[in-house]
Formats: structure tokens, sequence, C-alpha cells
């Protein structure tokens, strides 16, 4: 349905609509999984943003992206729904490269306001003609990040329409029967009509001016006496609201009137998250993401068995019990990192920061200080945010901080702004710390436990998405291990990735080669002493690895070598490149990377066949 269409639209058609697009998405991710609720909930605002805009001319900024599918669907891609998240398929989040509709990649949370800023100043600048919106969630305000760009958008004077979905946090409560009825009378068409009406009329002379003046700040006055100062207009945004963001064809007159202003404007919509389907409004957490489930009554195709991240908070409450010097942080993520038992179980010692990755950081290290044993969980990806909290309050000072780095390496269907590649470089150029990569169950909790127990400042414990593989044993904390001797070449990997290398030695057991695997437990400080050992007995080391080849663990090695003068090794690295990886199941992206099994094999021979 293009823009044409959708602008034509009756308000019944309109409601018709908003039913058929649940109906699909609802029954599109039921096959493929992906975040179900977010996009469920702003179904009414969608529809009435595409009814007033048109989105391949104006710029439509989501925050952070998982309320995106009924965009994707308005927006010719409704056939491809049934690809969501699959390899070579739709994308979970907006991505420029699918359509022009998707203004601005979103995958990270707080950052929308800022961009949408960024384009409405560049269309000032350029001179074009075209309306500029931010569409976030009230989960993104609690980023730090979120009120930096409301504070300049709201200063800025651009034209800039902000729809702030709010479905569970109340931000400007109205208090009272006269505030209520305030708030309605001003929302009302005709008087938003009049406004403009007025404004026009009194802009044209010195003396209307003066008079426009003069009656806005007493209407101020009074609606300051009334209702509670709204933060939002403190900064100087027009504000609408709080509004029914269910109600598709009020939120379309609104929005018809806020693109007329030439001016920053918040519209603060209430929401219902999951609205539509009664398993999500009854459980909107389970169904923020979800795997394919059944459509009758939202049952799982397929259980869920122990992951890394419940084995992660089940030894946590373990350790908990053992130390009440033990406390637990997470931003935003209770569920995602395994802290849901924690929370209940310890509730005075689990911090929830909400999405403020930074801060959940630097609050570590504040307790830290103070004695306690913080126990920071966060997503690889989102721990990015904090590297400068990492160095200067937490490493500078030697802190006890311990991180759970949670969706280590290729986290699978979300995709690149969710992939955990880039942990490796950047924890290891922390001075201090220390970094260990369990590859089974087992050896995450001995590497948790040393991690708490053991080490006296800054410690990484980096784990993947999702259940371990055929290797389940626990070798050793530190240091590194050999899984399996071989005269022909060495194999080195750390975490799961164990799992190819060993894979790949039988490979190569086939083809009458002889592999061995050395497993590296740690990975800061590495332990280059076996590893010099072992690959001088064969001659070649193949270093295997699930991150980007810039500051990767080959290279260190490839380093260290060299400074301390090995020679007759021929190494090899085996990593994702330098390239940002799609979205797909992590088998999928391994083998069209080139670090599963058999890729790693053919590595070996061509090191083998030419060294």
């Amino acid at each position: 349905m293009g823009p044409e269409q959708l602008n034509t639209l009756t308000d019944i058609q309109a409601k018709l609509l908003c039913d058929q697009l649940r109906e699909q998405i609802v029954a599109g991710v039921s096959k493929t999984g992906g975040h179900l609720a977010s996009s469920l909930g702003v179904v009414e605002a969608t529809v009435a943003v595409h009814r007033v805009f048109d989105l391949e001319r104006d710029r439509l900024v989501f925050d952070v992206g998982h309320q995106c599918y009924a965009h994707k669907i308005l927006t010719q891609r409704g056939g491809q729904m049934d690809t969501l998240r699959k390899l070579g398929g739709l994308s979970g989040f907006p991505k420029p490269r699918e359509h022009r509709a998707d203004a601005f990649i979103a995958g990270h949370a707080s950052n929308a306001v800022s961009v949408a800023l960024g384009m409405a100043r560049a269309r000032t600048l350029n001179q074009e003609d075209y309306c500029v919106l931010a569409m976030l969630g009230d989960g993104a305000m609690t980023g730090g990040l979120a009120y930096e760009g409301l504070s300049d958008a709201g200063q800025s004077g651009e034209q800039l329409v902000v729809i702030l979905n709010d479905n569970g946090m109340s931000i400007t409560k109205n208090v009272g029967g006269v505030a209520q009825h305030l708030a309605q009378q001003r929302l009302k068409p005709q008087y938003l009509q009049f406004k403009k009406v007025y404004k026009r009329a009194t802009g044209a002379t010195a003396v209307g001016r003066s008079l426009y003046r003069f009656t806005h700040k007493a209407k101020q006055a009074v609606k300051n006496a009334v209702l509670h100062c709204s933060m939002f207009e403190d900064m100087g945004f027009t504000y609408l609201g709080p509004v029914d963001g269910h109600d598709v064809n009020y939120l379309t007159r609104l929005l018809r009137y806020a693109k007329e202003l030439d001016c920053p404007v918040l519209l603060h919509i209430k929401t219902v998250k999951g609205k539509g389907y009664p398993p999500a409004e009854r459980e909107p957490d389970r169904f923020h993401g979800v795997g394919p489930f059944r459509v009758e009554d939202g049952a799982p195709l397929k259980e869920g068995g122990e992951t890394f991240s419940s084995v992660f908070g089940d030894t946590l409450c373990r350790l908990a019990r053992e130390r009440d010097d033990i406390a637990a942080v997470t931003a935003a993520m209770p569920d995602g990192t395994g802290l849901v038992g924690f929370a209940r179980e310890f509730p005075k010692r689990f911090f929830d920061v909400g999405i403020a990755e930074g801060h959940a950081v630097s609050m570590a290290a504040g307790m830290a200080k103070q004695r306690m044993v913080p126990v920071a969980a966060v997503y690889s990806t989102f721990l990015q945010r904090a590297y400068d909290m990492l160095i200067h309050d937490v490493a500078i000072q030697g802190l006890h901080v311990v991180l759970g780095v949670d969706r280590a390496g290729l986290s699978g269907e979300d995709g690149e702004t969710h992939h955990g590649v880039f942990d490796v470089a950047y924890l290891s150029s922390v001075p201090g710390m220390k970094i260990y990569c369990p590859a089974s169950f087992e050896e995450l909790r001995a590497m948790l436990r040393h991690a708490v127990e053991k080490v006296r400042g800054p410690v990484a414990v980096r784990y993947p998405r999702g259940g371990e593989g055929e290797f389940k044993a626990l070798c050793g904390v530190e240091g590194a291990s050999v899984l399996r001797p071989g005269a022909d070449v060495t194999i080195a990997a750390y975490g799961t990735m164990v799992n190819e290398a060993l894979a790949a030695a039988k490979l190569l057991e086939e083809k009458g080669r002889s592999a061995q695997v050395v497993k590296l437990n740690s990975i800061a400080p590495l332990d280059v002493d076996t590893l010099a050992a072992c690959a001088k007995k064969t001659g070649r080391l193949v270093v295997a690895e699930e991150c980007v080849d810039a500051g990767c663990v080959g290279r260190r090695i490839a380093a260290e070598f060299a400074l301390r003068g090995v020679s007759g090794v021929r190494l090899a690295l085996v990593d994702l490149g330098d390239r940002f990886v799609q979205h797909g199941t992590v088998a999928e992206l391994r083998a069209l990377c080139g670090i599963d099994g058999a890729s790693i094999a053919r590595k070996a021979l061509e090191v083998m066949d030419h060294g």
C-alpha cells in the first residue's frame, strides 16, 4: 500500500487496516520468531504516521526498532514477512538497504532524537523540504543519550516531531479532574485549529505579535497552576499529550497538526504493549522477543533448554548464598541475562538500571570501591557503550568489577547491531583486565566462581547466546589446555569455537592429517608459552575466532611470537575479517563467514600444503 492510498483512507478503513496488520504480524512472527509485543503496541501510531507523512521522502527514525514490523508491511514488504530474521531475508530492525522508507539503522536504544535532529539540521542547511520524526519507546528514556538529544532538539527551533510511546512509565502524570479536563480541551481539533489561525493572524503585525506574547504567557501561567510542569515543554518542545495511542484517527489528526508547526513537537501516546493479541498483553515481557509459537495460545513450538545465560544466573545465585557482598547489576535485561531468579531471591542486591550501560559500569565501580563485589551482566554489543567507564572508572583504580559478557560472538537472528564481535578487541585493550572464555556450562560455573573469589581487579567472563555444543568438559580456568594431540597442525580456539576446532580436527583425520587442538581458557592474559610450545611441535598454527580481525587474539599471538623470536611456525588466522555480519542462525553465519569446522579444516590444509 503506497503513500497515496494510505493518505486517502477513511477513518473506518484505517481501523480495519490496524486489525489486519495485527493479524499479519502475529501470524508471521509465530513462524519466524521476533519482537512481537513492541510492534503490536504501535500499530495505530504507525498507520497514523503513514497516513500523514510520505516516508520515502520524510524521515522516520525508530528507537530501538523493535516496533518496526507494521512499518515494514506498509512499505511493500508484507509478502516477505515469512523471511523475517532469516538468512538473506528481512531484518528484524529498520535497514536502509532494504527500503528507502527505513531512514536509519536501529538496533541500540536512546539515539533516535539525536539522529533525527541531525537530519533536521541537514535539511535546514541544505534548504530542503521534508519532515523528520523520531519514534521512541519509554524504555529508551532510561538511557541518558535520549535526554541529551531532547535537550538539544528542544532548543534547536527545528521542525521535528518526537513520538514518545509510553506503555508503562509515567513521565508527565496529570493529577486531578481539572487537569485531566484541561488536557482534553487543549488537544481538541477545534482548539488546535483555533491556535493555528490565531498565531497566523497575530503574527502579521508588530501589535499582533505583542498581543500573542501576552496571551501566551497568561495561558502558560494558568496551565502551570493546574498542571504539573512538563519537562518536555521546559526543554522547548510543543507538548501534545498524553493521548490514547490506539485511537488511529485521533492520532492522525494530531500528527497533521504537528506537521504544520514550525518547531519541535513531542507527541506523548499511551499504549498497551502486545495490544490485540491476548497472550502478549498478559505477558508483554515474554513476548518482547519470542521464538516461533502457536497462535492459538502463544505456547512456544519448542521448549527452551538450559543456556549459558541461565547457568550464569544460577551460578551467581549460588555464590550470593555463600557471600553477602555480591550484588548483580543489569541494564534493562534481567531476563535476557538470566538474572530473574537472582532478582527474586536477592531483591535488595539486584539493580536494574535501565538502558544505561555506562551508568551500570560506573555504579558497579562505586560499589566495588566500597567493598562490594558487583557482577554486571551486559550483552557484549551493549557493553560497547561503557568503554570509557571501563577505563576511567574501573581499570585505572584496579577495581574488582566482574563483567558477565553475554551474547559474545555471533548472536544470530538479530544481525549486525547485536553480534558481540568487538569485545575481544576492546576488552583486551583495557590494562589489567582479565578475560575468561568458557566453552561449556561447567567451565562457566568454574570461571565465574574464580572471577568472583580469586581475581582482585577488573575481570570479564564472556559466553555466547544459547546452549553449549558437544564439548562439555572442564579443562581449566586460566592459561591454555590441549584438548587433542596432533602432529601436523595446531588449531587454537576459545569459547564455543572449540567445537568447530574439534570438528575440523575430525575432518582432517579423515584426510589422513593429524591436528592438535588447543583451547585458550583465558585470552587476557594469554598463555603464550603453552601456545608457542604446541605450535613448535607441529610447525603450523591456525587460530580460529568468532570476532572481527582487528584486535583479534590471533594477531596478538603473531605479535608475541615475533617479539619473543618464536621461529619455525607458519601462522594463519580464521576470523570474521573486516566486516559487519548479517542476520541468520549462528550455524549459518559461521559457515557463511568461513569460521565453521569445514572452513577451519580447509585453512589448515592450505597451511600444511603450502608450508
